[in-house]
């Protein structure tokens, strides 16, 4: 495989507004996201920006590039694609990392974890999956819980994602961590895609991939990075670094 990580990233954020210039601890958080991937030695980091600032941010990173992309893009995913067709339209790199930009604490173990699923299976997709921790985190419905089984393996397929506990019954659940290693024919496809009925009821565009036929793989880590999506997250982060 010839991978490459895009760091899709827009100040839009509703919640947390400028989200990926938030300081943390002396850098801007997009800055930290960056220098995780940089860590991981996987390829060629890529932040694909919405706006200008972030762009300026990242400018003085070096290993990173930085690509100024349509800040009226639906998802993350397509602003992985878009910037794809710039800095890589010859198609050299075959599976590409879609890293979230507000992952500050992201280990770059799993940046590596996450291409398991491609490597081990004949999977479309491969995400990241860590055991759920607490009630709260069960029940929560801003925690995205994973349908699949690992057993002994640190492979699972993914049934279906939801933000209800599932499945029932006793047993482990599992958190969605929302980094997405793509075939690159298999993004391809997605973007082309219109949102389906499940993505849209649930808010999670991976169902749109599972109702398409996709085949999603998960990798087990261990714990749930924390994620940076409102003020009180961000400053639990902070606590942490």
């Amino acid at each position: 495989m010839r991978p490459i990580i895009v760091i899709p990233s827009r100040l839009a954020s509703t919640r947390l507004p400028r989200k990926p210039l938030a300081d943390i601890g002396g850098l801007p958080m997009i800055v930290r996201v960056a220098k995780r991937a940089l860590e991981a030695k996987i390829g060629k980091v890529v932040v694909a920006a919405g706006d200008q600032d972030i762009l300026d941010a990242v400018s003085g990173l070096e290993g990173v590039q930085g690509v100024l992309t349509d800040s009226s893009l639906a998802s993350g995913s397509d602003r992985v694609h878009a910037a794809l067709q710039q800095v890589d339209p010859d198609g050299e790199h075959d599976v590409v990392i879609n890293l979230q930009g507000d992952l500050p604490l992201i280990e770059p173990a799993s940046l590596t974890a996450v291409l398991e699923p491609l490597k081990q299976g004949d999977f479309d997709i491969g995400t990241l999956a860590a055991p759920v921790q607490s009630e709260w985190e069960r029940n929560a419905e801003q925690v995205v819980k994973i349908a699949c089984d690992f057993g002994t393996a640190s492979v699972a397929r993914a049934l279906y994602f939801s933000r209800l506990p599932i499945p029932w019954g006793a047993g482990l659940h599992w958190h969605h961590v929302g980094v997405y290693a793509w075939r690159r024919q298999a993004l391809e496809r997605f973007v082309s895609l219109p949102p389906s009925a499940l993505e849209r009821r649930e808010s999670l565009e991976q169902l749109r991939a599972l109702e398409a036929g996709m085949t999603i793989g998960c990798a087990r880590i261990e714990h749930a990075p924390q994620g940076v999506d409102t003020p009180q997250d961000l400053e639990r982060v902070r606590e942490l670094v």
